[in-house]
């Protein structure tokens, strides 16, 4: 595949924007498919932060087409299961992870792993391959029928085939390509903040999830033997909580810590942790719906096209499935990207709506109470559920996880032996 022989055709040059796991992701297939590609990322050195990220259904798939998945599998988050915990931190109801690899994962996959370590694992197979430019971004773009015009953060610029936004989920990539005004959010109601403190003793390999009234909710996880990750969530809509994530890191964290300030269990020592943590986290949770990913030589990738969001569980699957299904399409159309375009969208597409559909605001809401007693009845209705083993039960008689039946396409280059 790549190529066809007999084929006169040039490898491309392509410009990705934005280095994180879909446009690493893209990277690696293009270049297996004999094309030249260059990543620019605004950060000044590998994002390799962030928080834990799990791999579902199709998105193990990909990772394995891609010849990484013992890679991967060396760098697993051991956890174990949720704990639904009280004030005192007892656990009121405990949802174990689905190890016995038939169904659907439960709400801890049996591939987790940290998103620092998904970045460099695709790093270090890219990087011999790939031109990397950081501390860089594009600024704005021109294209005409022949090729695109980048300019850069540096003032220089380039000209290329293709430019792929894969530039997240607050894309300025994506801001030319959709018409004028347009918003391409889907808004749930729900922000959330997450950052590391230090480990200790009573962390288990158990993530704790903590409700609080007032529709916020405190989650605990150790992904190492040093560091606990720690998120805060809240059901809020207001001007103040869609604008705070824009804020300096100071005034992101002033906004945490007055929303948390009464929670009781362990917030102070949550509060007190943000001001050592190594990064500092804080977003709306939306989708990104559009109903075109590309324009002309310019082609949106992973959450700038489709952002699923964390409540998906496939946001990372789903990153690493469209890299795969647009790179596929490229490489098998290197002469014609008007048809490699429009084929990544019809082949892509139903798998997004699946991944997005499976987000239900009201549900999402109804597992964030308001009152104590919606709390406490939340509690021991999962209690109930739990003794009775029903999310096991659900999880290995699910004929399929959370993707759907939707088959991962061939792959978009032969793998050779590294």
């Amino acid at each position: 595949m790549g190529m066809t022989k007999g084929s006169r055709t040039q490898p491309l040059r392509v410009l990705v924007a934005g280095g994180g796991v879909a446009g690493q992701a893209l990277a690696l297939w293009l270049t297996r498919g004999g094309h030249q590609v260059t990543v620019v990322e605004r950060f000044p050195a590998l994002r390799a932060a962030g928080a834990q990220v799990d791999l579902r259904g199709q998105g193990i798939e990909a990772v394995k087409r891609m010849g990484l998945l013992d890679a991967v599998r060396g760098k697993l988050v051991d956890e174990a299961g949720v704990a639904f915990v009280d004030a005192r931190g007892k656990a009121k109801a405990t949802i174990m992870a689905n190890t016995s690899g038939r169904g659907r994962q439960t709400l801890t996959s049996e591939y987790e792993i940290m998103r620092g370590d998904l970045v460099r694992i695709l790093h270090d197979t890219t990087r011999d391959d790939t031109e990397y430019v950081f501390g860089t971004s594009v600024d704005g773009f021109e294209q005409d029928e022949h090729k695109v015009v980048a300019h850069f953060s540096d003032g220089s610029s380039g000209a290329f085939d293709l430019l792929v936004g894969a530039d997240g989920q607050g894309s300025r990539i994506r801001r030319a390509v959709l018409p004028e005004g347009f918003d391409p959010y889907w808004r749930v109601g729900i922000h959330m903040a997450y950052w590391f403190v230090p480990r200790i003793a009573s962390d288990s390999n158990i993530r704790d999830t903590y409700m609080v009234p007032g529709g916020r909710q405190i989650m605990r996880r150790s992904h190492n033997p040093t560091e606990t990750q720690v998120y805060f969530v809240i059901r809020e809509e207001s001007d103040e909580a869609s604008a705070i994530h824009r804020a300096p890191v100071e005034r992101q964290q002033e906004f945490w810590a007055d929303r948390f300030r009464d929670a009781g269990w362990q917030t102070e020592r949550f509060i007190e942790g943000m001001r050592t943590s190594p990064f500092f986290y804080s977003q709306e949770v939306v989708q990104v719906r559009t109903d075109t990913w590309s324009k002309g030589r310019v082609v949106l990738a992973g959450d700038a096209a489709h952002c699923a969001s964390p409540y998906s569980g496939m946001g990372i699957s789903g990153g690493l499935v469209g890299a795969h299904v647009l790179a596929g399409e490229i490489n098998r159309h290197p002469g014609d990207l008007p048809t490699a375009l429009a084929n990544y969208d019809s082949v892509l597409r139903p798998f997004i709506d699946e991944i997005q559909g499976e987000v239900n605001p009201r549900l999402l809401r109804l597992g964030m109470p308001m009152t104590q007693r919606a709390i406490d009845a939340f509690q021991a209705a999962t209690a109930l559920a739990c003794f009775l083993h029903v999310p096991d039960l659900a999880a290995r008689l699910s004929k399929k996880d959370r993707g759907g039946d939707w088959q991962l396409p061939e792959n978009p280059a032969p793998i050779t032996a590294a």
